[in-house]
């Protein structure tokens, strides 16, 4: 059974950092490719990053780039999102979300985290 479980979420301030991370287990997914997304309030979930492949090729939202960094730990089946320079805007529940194919969609979601970005 495959199993996501995010941490690292969390209350900071304006212009301050968190490191989420996401702990997989079940199976592995440095082959096929991991992700975050984010729900705010009152708005539907959108995607943040993704890092997909055995090549680690990355995407990011606009919304986000220059700002967080994904990241991941095949060795420890873990994917990390770093960011940086936060905004109330970034304030959601943040999910973590892996493919079973490269091709494929995000299969396996987490339980999400919460960040919360005071001004």
């Amino acid at each position: 059974q495959v199993q996501l479980v995010e941490s690292g979420g969390g209350l900071v301030q304006a212009g301050g950092s968190l490191r989420l991370s996401c702990l997989a287990s079940g199976r592995t997914f440095g082959s096929s490719g991991m992700g975050w997304f984010r729900q705010a309030p009152g708005k539907e979930r959108e995607f943040v990053a993704a890092i997909i492949g055995s090549w680690g090729g990355t995407n990011y939202a606009d919304s986000v780039k220059g700002r967080f960094t994904i990241s991941r730990d095949n060795a420890k089946n873990t994917v990390y999102l770093a960011m940086n320079s936060l905004t109330p805007e970034d304030t959601a529940v943040y999910y973590c979300a892996a493919k079973a194919v490269v091709s494929g969609p995000f299969l396996y979601w987490g339980q999400g985290t919460q960040v919360t970005v005071s001004s």
